[in-house]
This record gives C-alpha cells, structure tokens and sequence, in this order.
C-alpha cells in the first residue's frame, strides 16, 4: 500500500537542496507528493522569486514530466547566474536533509499564521499607518510618534509566514508614506528597537533596499543622543529638530536598558551601509560601561550620561535593565564570537554569575525566579519581562566548557518552569505582568494585566530549538490557547486589565505581531526556519542576518541577498 505525504519546505531554501529533495523523492514508493516552496534565488540586486507546486503519482509519463520539468529549472537558473551540480539526479540526499513536519506542528502553525492574519487585517482595517490598534474602539493611535509601529513591527512576521500580498502592501506604505520629519519627543530605544530594527530585518529578507534608505534616515535623526560628555545617551530625542534629553522621572538620568540596546541595530547598518559613525557610537557605550563594570556584572537601572557613573538605584532582570544583558550576549553572537567582540561574552559571562546570585527557589513547589535587588536589600519579586533569561540562558550555554554549560542550561530550564506557571496559575491562564514570591505561597500575582507580552514564549522557541523537548513546544500551545479564548476579539487582539477577572483592555500592541505571534510561529516551526546559525533576533524579534566573518569589519556588505511609567524594553502601555 502506498503511502501519502505532505511535505513543506520554507522559503529561501536552497536551490540544490530543493532539486535533490526533488529526486529523492522521486525514487521513493510514494503514491502521491506534494511540495509548495519558494526558492529564492539572489543575482547581484535583483531577487528571483521561483514559486514551484508539485503533485507526484505513480505514473511513469508523469514521473518523466516532472524530470524534464527539473531539467528545465536547472537551465534557467544557469541562464540567471546560479550553478548547480551538473547532474543533480545523480545526487544523493539523505533522510537527516529531509524537512520533515509534526502534522500537529503544521496544524498549530496554521492556527498561529490565522492569528496573525486576524491581527493585521484588523490592523489594516481600522488603524492603517498608525502605531497601533484599540480594537474595541475600532480606531488608531500614535503611541510612538506616528511612525506606523505596529506596520513596522510585522514586516519580518509578514515575510516568514509567506504573506505576500500583505507584505508587499505593507511595503508600499514605507516607500510611499512613512516619514520621520516629526515634531515629536521619540524614545531611543523603542524607535530603535521596533522600527530601526524592523526595517532592517526587512531588508536583510527581502533584499529591497527601500527599507535600508529608511533604516538609515531614521537612525541619523536619532544619533545626536549619543553626543553627551560620556557616550551614554540620552533616552529621548525630537525627530525633526534632534534636540535630546531624558525623562523627566529618572531625574536626569540615562536607562541602562535604554542604553544598552541598539548595538544590534546599529552595528548591523554600519555592515549594511558601510559608514562606521553607528556602530562606532554603540559601541562606545558599551566601553564605557566597562570601565565601571562591577565584579558581580550588575548595574543599577540608572547611569548618569555626564559622568557615565551608575546612580543607586535598582538591580533587575526585569524592566529598565533586562536587554542590556541580552545585548552583550547577542553582539558577540553577531559579531561570529571573534576576539574583537571577545569582551562582550566576558561581560556577559559576568552577569551570569551574578544573575546566579540574585536566584532563589520558592516553596512548596521549589520555582525558581530572578529577584531583585536595591544597595543590599533583595525583593522577591520578579517580571514577566524577565522571562526573556531562560531563552538568553540557553543560547548562550553552549560557549561554555561541559560542565559550565549544563548548569546553565539546567537554570535555563528551571526558569522557564515558572514562567510558564506564571499563566498557568491564574484563572485566565495568562500571565499577570510581574509576580511576587513568599514562604509556603510559591508565586503570588503583583500587578494583574497582560498585555500580550512575548518573553515566555520566546524563551520555550529557544529552549526547544536548542533542547530537542516538546514539552516546550506543548507549553507555548497552551499560552497560545490562552490569547485566543481570552484576547482575541472581532476587531483584533487585547491585552486583560486582570488576569484573575478576565476584564479586557484596548491595545493591540505592536510587539504581538512582531514577537508574540512570530515566535509561536517559530516554535512550530523546523530550526532551519530563521536558523540560529545565520540569523540574531534584536530584543523586538527583528531577526538580523549575521555577516561573514570577513565582512564583519564595518566594510560595506550587501547582507540581503537581493500610573504606568515609560519603562524600557516594551513596556506598553495599557489601552
């Protein structure tokens, strides 16, 4: 009896991968075979877009079609540039380079995919161009400016999920509308983080250079902030005049996380552009952090951009100082974890260790968390925002020696244990924003709204990517069922004002198409989709292709082959 598959193959597989899957699978005792993949094919700066469907039976006239057919492609990308094998008939491809698919995975996949599409056509309908949607009112806000956020935000998401027509929509508008000539008060991090980082994620996929132009417009508005006596910027800067300052409630101050997280984005268009003035002014920061760098690797939340010296204030994983650790991870990671980014994982490293000292467990149920800590007073307390550690944890086990790394993974996943209790101990099944921790009462819920955040389950993608688990990938469904039976409405997605009552709010933020919904994608998805060998994800989810060794040296190189306080790293606000 012959048996029947399906099989998936994503976009920007290989071209020769893609003929020898071909002819395996011709060799084979299928009755019937489907393929539907992209190959993209990149010749100086034109992109090729071979859109290719396949349905296999046993018959011989048709096995012989379908071969000519191969011979036929084979040609044609010959004629455009691209050589293959001479033969690739003759190729032998084993089982290990098949792409094989969970059907539960593809199923739930799809049902992330429909999620999204919901949350754009939503998007679409009422709040076009601007930064994000209030589904209940059925209208648009400009949380950040007027800088079409949420449109931003879910280019890279469009692009993975294979929605053209949304994407090419979405591409028009920034070629045709998006401007940053604004009289308006801009955070540097949140500008940096969605749209820098968006835009170049775009690009670095789909090789249109449109974005790069606006990446670069956007990202020479905001570079007079880093002109203070110490290289820290400022964490507020006016779009059209570049007048820069701080908020006014850190009195003076710069935010370590504000701080701390645009050597990605900028570094990356110092690759892409070869103008060396972004990365050069990233990078000093992180310089003269070092030199104030404390022996346990934790810093206040607060760093005065005078003197570049920490204020007393909090140590926390959580908001205001979380990104700036994933950062020293992530730079060395893009910078192919060379001597000359050596300092950024010695630094991170550092962290880890005292991120190790601020672990606690709870009782009965021994969870472990993050607290945090004031001068030499501890809190038991920890965000969901922090939720990011267990994914950071885990991506970075492996640059340590055996014994090392298995602590850290182990921690990793311990972690990520309560985070996933964080929704599954409240009557919605979705997390409240931070949690608090005593004796005999394991985890109690501090501040009770939801608003759509992604740390968890970006940590369980990282976590079964690296792992092989599927608990973790069981784990991200039941959170993704939570959002659909409690967030998702007629008119798009909201956050709960409590998770303990259910009450929803107004705001469909930005980050849960650009994070939320593409991580889920992701955690369905093989590991060869955005692989970690090729691609670093910047705090908002952008992934950012990582340059070849021999371009990484700020040489011009063409990576796209063709009261709630304004805390850092996505705060939201609630709607």
């Amino acid at each position: 009896m012959h048996s029947c598959h399906f099989i998936y193959l994503v976009p920007s597989v290989h071209c020769r991968h893609a003929v020898q899957l071909l002819c395996f699978l011709l060799k084979k005792d299928i009755a019937v075979v489907v393929l539907h993949f992209t190959i993209h094919v990149w010749f100086f700066d034109l992109v090729y877009h071979i859109n290719l469907v396949f349905l296999f039976s046993p018959l011989q006239s048709e096995i012989s079609r379908l071969e000519n057919q191969i011979n036929q492609l084979h040609g044609q990308l010959r004629k455009a540039g691209v050589h293959l094998d001479e033969n690739p008939t003759s190729s032998e491809m084993s089982r290990k380079e098949l792409v094989e698919i969970d059907p539960i995975n593809t199923e739930r996949r799809e049902k992330v995919k429909d999620a999204m599409l919901h949350a754009w056509n939503s998007y679409v309908k009422y709040a076009w161009g601007m930064d994000e949607l209030q589904p209940q009112s059925k209208n648009g806000v400009n949380s950040f400016g007027g800088l079409g956020a949420t449109l931003v935000d879910s280019l890279d998401t469009l692009y993975i999920m294979g929605l053209k027509d949304e994407f090419q929509k979405a591409r028009d508008w920034v070629a045709e509308s998006l401007s940053f000539d604004k009289d308006y008060d801009a955070s540097v991090f949140e500008t940096t983080i969605r749209v820098v980082g968006g835009l170049l994620s775009a690009y670095d996929m789909s090789g249109d250079k449109v974005f790069l132009e606006k990446a670069k417009d956007i990202t020479d508005r905001l570079l007079p902030a880093w002109d203070t006596p110490s290289g820290i910027p400022y964490n507020s800067i006016n779009l059209a005049h570049g007048q820069a300052h701080n908020f006014g409630w850190t009195n003076g101050d710069s935010i370590l996380a504000d701080s701390g997280t645009e050597q990605l984005e900028l570094i990356a268009l110092s690759q892409r552009t070869g103008d060396p003035k972004y990365q050069l002014k990233a990078e000093n920061v992180i310089l003269q952090l070092q030199k104030i760098y404390p022996s346990d690797g934790l810093l206040p939340i607060y760093i005065n951009p005078q003197s570049g010296t920490s204020s007393y204030s909090t140590i926390t994983f959580g908001a205001m100082g979380d990104s700036f650790y994933e950062y020293l991870l992530k730079v060395w990671i893009q910078g192919n974890k060379t001597e000359s980014v050596k300092h950024y994982r010695q630094m991170w490293e550092t962290s880890m260790e005292g991120l190790i000292s601020l672990t606690r467990k709870t009782t009965p149920s021994n969870y472990s968390y993050i607290c945090e800590k004031n001068g030499g007073a501890f809190s038991d307390k920890m965000d969901e925002l922090a939720c990011f550690a267990p994914g950071m944890l885990a991506l970075g086990a492996s640059g340590y020696g055996p014994e090392k790394a298995e602590q850290i993974m182990n921690l990793a996943e311990e972690l990520a244990r309560t985070c996933y209790n964080f929704y599954q101990t409240t009557p919605t099944k979705l997390a409240g924003e931070n949690y608090y921790f005593h004796p005999g009462q394991d985890m109690n819920v501090g501040t009770s709204w939801n608003i759509l955040r992604p740390e968890t389950i970006e940590s369980l993608m990282y976590l079964w990517r690296l792992t092989g688990n599927k608990t973790y990938q069981d784990w991200g469904w039941d959170i993704f069922q939570a959002f659909e039976k409690n967030s998702r409405i007629a008119s798009g997605y909201v956050g709960l004002r409590d998770v303990n009552s259910g009450e929803k709010d107004d705001k469909m933020q930005s980050f849960f198409l650009a994070e939320t919904l593409k991580y889920l994608y992701l955690l369905f998805s093989p590991p060869s989709v955005i692989s970690f060998d090729e691609w670093v994800f910047n705090t908002e989810a952008h992934p950012l292709r990582i340059a070849p060794i021999h371009d990484n040296k700020g040489h011009s190189i063409d990576i796209a082959t063709p009261v709630v306080r304004p805390f850092g790293r996505k705060q939201g606000k609630q709607g």
